[in-house]
C-alpha cells in the first residue's frame, strides 16, 4: 500500500483522503484514435491518492460520485459526451503550451513542466494560474468524468528525487483545480517520477517533454 504524502500546508482532512490501493491511471485500456483531439488561495495539504473521505480505492470514487448525484455515461452518449468536452479544452487552451489527446474515449492533457513550475519546483508558476483556471472551468461544465493527475520528470538527477518532486507537482495541481471547485471526490493524483517517459532523456528537447503533469480524462461509467 502507497504512504500518503503531504504536501506542506495545513491539511484539509474533510476533502483528501488515505493511501491507494489501486492504480487507475495504468491498468486504463489505451486504444490508439485518429480523431483530433493541464497556487492561488492555497486549500491546504494534498494526499497522494484518491481525494475521496469515502474509500481508498476507485470503487469508493465510484460510489463518491453516485452519493454526490452525478450520473454515469453509456452507450454512445460516452463519446458524444468526450467529443464535446474534447472540442472545448482545445478551444480554451489554444496556445497555452498544453496539449490535448485522444485516446479512444479519454482525453490526455499535457502540462509541460518549463511552462507551469519554477525549475526544481513544485509551485505553480503565477502565470499558469488563467491556464488551469480555463482546465477547472470545463472539468466543471463536464462534471460526469473523473479525472487522474499524474506528474512525470526526466532521468537528470536522483531517482528518489525525481519521484517526490512529480509527486508535488501533481498535488498542486489537484490543489489548484480543487480551489477552483472542481469536485475532489473526482480527483486521482500520484507521480511516476523518471519511469514513464515520452522521448528519450539523451537530448534537452526529450527531457523537457518528459518533464511534465498530465491530466487523463475519463468518462463516468459508474
Amino acid at each position: 500500500m502507497r504512504a500518503k504524502l503531504i504536501v506542506a500546508g495545513v491539511s484539509v482532512a474533510a476533502l483528501l483522503g488515505a493511501c491507494t490501493t489501486t492504480d487507475p491511471y495504468s491498468s486504463t485500456p489505451r486504444r490508439n484514435n485518429t480523431a483530433t483531439g493541464a497556487i492561488a488561495g492555497a486549500v491546504g495539504g494534498a494526499l497522494l491518492g484518491y481525494l475521496t473521505n469515502t474509500s481508498n480505492s476507485e470503487e469508493g470514487r465510484k460510489n463518491a460520485l453516485i452519493g454526490a448525484g452525478i450520473g454515469a455515461l453509456g452507450g454512445a452518449a460516452v463519446g458524444a459526451y468526450m467529443d464535446r468536452q474534447q472540442r472545448e479544452l482545445e478551444a480554451e487552451l489554444s496556445g497555452t503550451g498544453v496539449g490535448v489527446a485522444r485516446q479512444g474515449d479519454n482525453l490526455v492533457l499535457r502540462m509541460p513542466a518549463d511552462v507551469s513550475f519554477a525549475t526544481n519546483q513544485a509551485s505553480i508558476d503565477p502565470r499558469f494560474y488563467a491556464t488551469l483556471d480555463d482546465v477547472a472551468g470545463v472539468l466543471n461544465r463536464y462534471d460526469q468524468s473523473i479525472v487522474d493527475i499524474i506528474g512525470h520528470a526526466d532521468s537528470d538527477g536522483a531517482e528518489d528525487y525525481n519521484l517526490d518532486l512529480s509527486r508535488r507537482r501533481a498535488s498542486s495541481v489537484a490543489q489548484y483545480l480543487v480551489s477552483r471547485n472542481v469536485l475532489a471526490d473526482r480527483l486521482y493524483v500520484d507521480g511516476r517520477g523518471e519511469s514513464a517517459p515520452i522521448a528519450s532523456n539523451a537530448t534537452a528537447e526529450g527531457k523537457a517533454m518528459n518533464r511534465r503533469v498530465e491530466i487523463l480524462i475519463r468518462p463516468f461509467r459508474g
